[in-house]
């Protein structure tokens, strides 16, 4: 692997959409540039005032030609395009002998340029998000304390992560839409791979294996998303603990899946054609307007029983209500995703891929720096004869 080039110079943020938030601000500090591309300038130039940068940050109208008209080496890329746009991005710093930064899963097309991109000596920043993102964290703080509590030897564990952009106040649909719609649909028609009942399973067709969830007494719909198997080796599970359940999904309120019926319906005739309308219609049927509220919920638990008796569970909850001047999925996207480029910047990042936080240690200044811009949520761990329980808690 060449040496890691140093960066500097410019940060260059691409896309203005619904999860670009107060991220931006703290680039704005710490960036020596920041440019920010949108669709149109228009797009571009509303994202930078409804954040207080117009001053401290510069407006672009965003195609790939434009961008390499400004890349330089060292610049950092970040990507909040869909994921298919990724590949060409990547490729494209790798040609411009610049970092790559995105919050979105890692997909095969990405993979394809990682060798690449860390000859060339350049930092591969993915699933540094929300979901994926502060979630990861959760599990590696989680595997860690799991670990001193019961040790690396033979247990059953038991493993949830949960996470929905959902309506602050319910309505008759039961969702809001926090990114396109037709990624929504999409994702509900992509199979789901997870451990159940000690048994690894696939399901075709997510949606039809929810089930309910109950957390803080408040009820939920849940569903596996993607697939979770390969978390395993990534959260560091010790290789003596069989799990039970093992499954990252999604989660919606209660009422969700009988309120998506008709939507379901249409899902199941697998034509591109009517679902991309029907996609359309519920994009007009249900926009995102200036005055509702959206609450972010992400749940991460796991239940370790040795077989020496010994037994410890701990859950992170999660549960952020968004503001006049920034969702709550904005802000809990934009905050991880700028302080994984900062360490880029500060020369911390290797070159190669890097998923969020790499294990306990690191996941530590992860969260001390959401917590420091306002990322709250709360951790409970319960051993076999007592339960500690602090409220509000936000130390990683």
């Amino acid at each position: 692997m060449s040496e890691s080039i140093p960066a500097g110079g410019t940060v260059h943020w691409i896309g203005t959409g619904l999860s670009s938030g107060s991220g931006l601000r703290v680039l704005a500090e710490r960036a020596p540039r920041l440019l920010v591309w949108g669709r149109t300038d228009d797009k571009a130039e509303r994202c930078l005032a409804r954040l207080g940068l117009t001053d401290r940050a510069t407006a672009r109208a965003y195609d790939l030609a434009r961008l390499a008209a400004e890349l330089r080496t060292g610049d950092i890329v970040v990507s909040m395009l869909p994921a298919s746009e990724h590949p060409a991005l990547l490729r494209l710093c790798v040609e411009y002998n610049a970092h790559f930064a995105c919050s979105s899963y890692v997909s095969e097309a990405i993979l394809a340029e990682v060798p690449a991109a860390a000859k060339a000596g350049l930092a591969v920043l993915t699933e540094a998000g929300l979901d994926p993102g502060i979630d990861h964290l959760f599990a590696d703080l989680l595997v860690a304390r799991g670990r001193e509590a019961v040790g690396d030897g033979p247990a059953t564990v038991e493993f949830t992560s949960y996470c929905g952009g959902l309506p602050a106040v319910p309505n008759e649909f039961r969702y809001r839409f926090s990114w396109a719609p037709r990624g929504v649909l999409g994702a509900l028609r992509a199979p789901a791979r997870y451990i159940d009942e000690g048994v690894e399973k696939t399901v075709a067709l997510p949606w039809t294996v929810t089930r309910p969830h109950i957390l803080d007494g408040e009820p939920f719909e849940v569903y596996p998303n993607r697939d979770s198997v390969p978390y395993l080796a990534q959260y560091a599970f010790p290789k003596s603990w069989q799990p039970r359940v093992f499954v990252r999904g999604t989660l919606r309120l209660d009422g969700w899946q009988r309120a998506w019926e008709d939507v379901f319906t249409t899902l199941r005739t697998d034509d591109d054609e009517r679902i991309a309308a029907l996609a359309d219609e519920l994009a007009a049927r249900y926009p995102t307007t200036d005055v509702d509220r959206d609450r972010v919920v992400l749940a991460v638990a796991l239940d370790v029983r040795g077989a020496n008796g010994g037994a410890w569970r701990g859950e992170y909850v999660l549960d952020a209500v968004g503001e006049a001047d920034e969702s709550a999925m904005a802000r809990c996207v934009s905050l991880p995703l700028a302080y994984g480029v900062t360490e880029i910047l500060d020369g911390k990042a290797p070159a190669g891929l890097r998923q969020a936080a790499q294990g306990a240690e690191d996941a530590q200044r992860w969260l001390a720096f959401l917590s420091a811009n306002g990322v709250g949520w709360r951790f409970d761990e319960t051993t076999q004869s007592d339960q500690v329980r602090t409220q509000g808690d936000t130390r990683a």
